[in-house]
C-alpha cells in the first residue's frame, strides 16, 4: 500500500464499525455481544495509534502494553485513557467468557459510551497530525 494513510482510514473506519454494531446490539439487548464490539472499537483505534510508531500486535495483551508503553507514559495521552481501555477489555473478558458473572446492561452502556469517547480521541489525535 502506497499510501500509509489509507491504514489509518481502515483501523479507524473498522473501529467506527464495531461502534455502530454495538449500538445496534445494545438497541436489540445483546447486551453481552455489544461490550465485545466496543471492546474490538477501541482494540482497532489503539491498533492505529500503534501504527504511527511502527508497531503492530495480534495479542490483545500486548496492545494495551504497548499503548501504555508508546501513549500514557510519554504523556501523549492522559492515564484515564489506559485506565478505560482496561476497563472495557476486562467487561469484553467477562461478557464472552464468564457464564456466571454476568454484566449490568447500565454497566455496558457506560462501556459502550467510554469505547466511543477512547475512538473519538484516538480520531481527534490522528487528525492533529494529518494522518487521518
Amino acid at each position: 500500500m502506497d499510501d500509509p494513510k489509507e491504514n489509518y482510514r481502515l483501523y479507524m473506519e473498522n473501529a467506527q464499525e464495531m461502534l455502530e454494531v454495538a449500538e445496534e446490539l445494545l438497541r436489540n439487548n445483546h447486551d453481552n455481544s455489544a461490550c465485545n464490539r466496543a471492546y474490538y472499537g477501541v482494540f482497532y483505534a489503539a491498533s492505529a495509534l500503534l501504527y504511527s510508531k511502527g508497531k503492530s500486535y495480534g495479542k490483545h495483551s500486548a496492545v494495551l502494553a504497548a499503548f501504555r508503553q508508546y501513549f500514557i507514559k510519554t504523556g501523549e495521552f492522559e492515564k484515564r485513557w489506559s485506565d478505560d481501555y482496561k476497563i472495557i477489555m476486562e467487561s469484553r473478558h467477562t461478557a464472552d467468557y464468564e457464564l456466571y458473572d454476568t454484566l449490568e446492561k447500565e454497566d455496558i452502556v457506560v462501556i459502550v459510551a467510554k469505547a466511543q469517547e477512547f475512538v473519538e480521541e484516538v480520531k481527534k489525535w490522528l487528525q492533529e497530525r494529518d494522518l487521518l
